[in-house]
């Protein structure tokens, strides 16, 4: 077990960073002692305390007010792997579900874990799902998860597969709804054909890295890579399916050549939210509820990891209006969103030697 409890060692405060967002409201930016390496996903423990993912495979126990920081001892067998590793975290209590890539036969997958945390380790660690089929790409593994009622979404790439989106045969490219406990339920959209992955809930995505529950519907929504332009925000609605690879919402091939027939969208699809041309490469996302921002509530806080910025998608009569960039390359990579009981907003970045950050007003 590893404890690290900087606010021992530095006797003055972190450097916070002072600026301002375009309605001349003063935000700071506040630089934790916290130390992180490629972080990856934030679960809350309870008010005050929250897990924190790496994806070299570190789960980390993070105070938020002293910024202890533990080192959670686990046995998952995740793997690094190009864009894999240890990905998500989602808790109630102290039953934890993690995402991550999984490797068998020389190939890997997108992988569902389910534990229990006791004192600092995880035990009774059992693998509940299995995205088939195993690919050899180190690319697109997803990966994000929420729990809304009995279920778990879970979001899964499509591994740079492209058409395998279209294929209901398989879970590669989809949103899936599994129980906690790992078994499918009845009521899933694609059971209509024998063969086709009782898992599925939505299918045709590319990268879906982003996914959070809007608070007054209770939908779930995603955000997804598109190629070169073409990402979006998204909702997660039964037997629904976005189209990868046939369109690209707006993207085109890295090559500048055509996906599909070079369409944004057609008839039989599910049309995204908000899309993005160029991409900005679209990270973890939130809908904000809190007191510290006001004038935020029930739009959606946006990462970027291409352009490394942090927006807010202003929202209203359930439509995203316009996006507001709220400060861009001061942390780097934007990777996941976090918001306390305070409104207060916790940031992770996929960089080498970053932070914990905080978002205060």
């Amino acid at each position: 077990m590893k404890i690290i409890n900087l606010s021992k060692i530095f006797f003055l405060p972190f450097s916070l960073i002072l600026f301002f967002y375009s309605n001349t409201s003063a935000v700071t930016l506040e630089k934790t002692p916290v130390s992180l390496n490629a972080a990856w996903g934030m679960s809350w423990l309870d008010d005050t305390q929250m897990l924190i993912t790496q994806k070299s495979g570190e789960i980390f126990l993070v105070d938020t007010v002293d910024h202890t920081q533990i080192e959670i001892s686990h046995n998952i067998p995740v793997v690094q792997y190009g864009q894999g590793g240890l990905l998500d975290i989602i808790n109630e209590g102290n039953t934890i579900w993690v995402t991550g890539s999984i490797k068998k036969d020389d190939k890997y997958t997108t992988a569902i874990f389910q534990s229990t945390l006791d004192g600092n380790k995880l035990v009774n660690t059992k693998l509940i799902y299995e995205a088939l089929p195993y690919i050899s790409s180190p690319y697109h593994f997803g990966s994000r998860i929420e729990i809304l009622d009995d279920y778990l979404y879970i979001s899964i790439g499509e591994r740079g597969e492209g058409m395998i989106a279209q294929d209901a045969t398989n879970s590669i490219g989809s949103i899936i709804r599994i129980h906690k406990n790992g078994d499918f339920p009845k009521d899933n959209p694609y059971q209509e054909k024998e063969s086709w992955r009782p898992e599925l809930y939505q299918i045709g995505v590319r990268n879906p890295q982003g996914m959070s529950i809007e608070p007054l519907s209770q939908k779930v929504f995603i955000s997804n890579h598109g190629p070169k332009g073409g990402d979006f925000i998204g909702p997660v609605i039964a037997g629904t399916n976005y189209g990868w690879k046939q369109i690209a919402w707006g993207g085109t091939n890295y090559s500048g050549s055509k996906v599909g027939d070079g369409n944004a969208w057609e008839p039989g699809f599910l049309k995204p939210d908000f899309i993005w041309v160029p991409s900005i490469g679209v990270g973890g996302i939130k809908f904000y509820e809190g007191d510290a921002f006001p004038d935020w509530q029930g739009s959606l806080l946006v990462g970027s990891l291409k352009f490394k910025y942090l927006s807010v998608l202003h929202r209203n009569n359930n439509k995203f209006l316009n996006e507001e960039i709220i400060f861009k390359d001061k942390i780097g990579r934007v990777r996941d969103i976090e918001i306390n009981k305070e409104g207060e907003i916790f940031l992770i970045a996929d960089e080498l030697d970053s932070h914990l950050y905080i978002l205060k007003p």
